[in-house]
């Protein structure tokens, strides 16, 4: 099977975003079983080595804690999980705001840009 990963950055780190993502979208939940190593590596189309780092990242994020004999599991620490939550946004509006300016968009352009989109997607959902 096997996920399509970027050759711009490292397997583990975009592996470690997709989890993250699945926690914020809530489709793993707090305190939830994650895949084993073989399961998640099968899953990936990736070493368990590959996903043995992930894990070990996860843990040293606080996002995950193992638990010997039963597996790792999604933190149950809501505080972590919200701060989780605000760091990925934060990172994505830093990226965004970086692209757009390496473009050459002011901070005006951009700011009534987003206006703009926010303002036809308002209306293109009334239809």
């Amino acid at each position: 099977m096997g996920k399509d990963f970027s050759s711009k950055t490292p397997i583990y780190l975009q592996i470690i975003q997709h989890i993250c993502s699945q926690i914020i979208r809530g489709d793993l939940q707090p305190g939830e079983k994650l895949p084993s190593v073989r399961e998640m590596a099968l899953k990936m189309g990736v070493n368990p080595n590959t996903i043995q780092r992930v894990y070990m990242e996860l843990e040293r994020e606080s996002l995950a804690e193992a638990r010997r004999g039963q597996g790792t599991f999604v933190t149950e620490n809501r505080d972590r999980l919200q701060q989780l939550r605000l760091d990925l946004k934060h990172d994505r509006i830093k990226t965004f705001i970086a692209d757009m300016t390496e473009m050459g968009f002011t901070t005006e352009e951009i700011s009534l840009g987003l206006v703009e989109y926010f303002a036809k997607s308002l209306n293109e959902g009334d239809k």
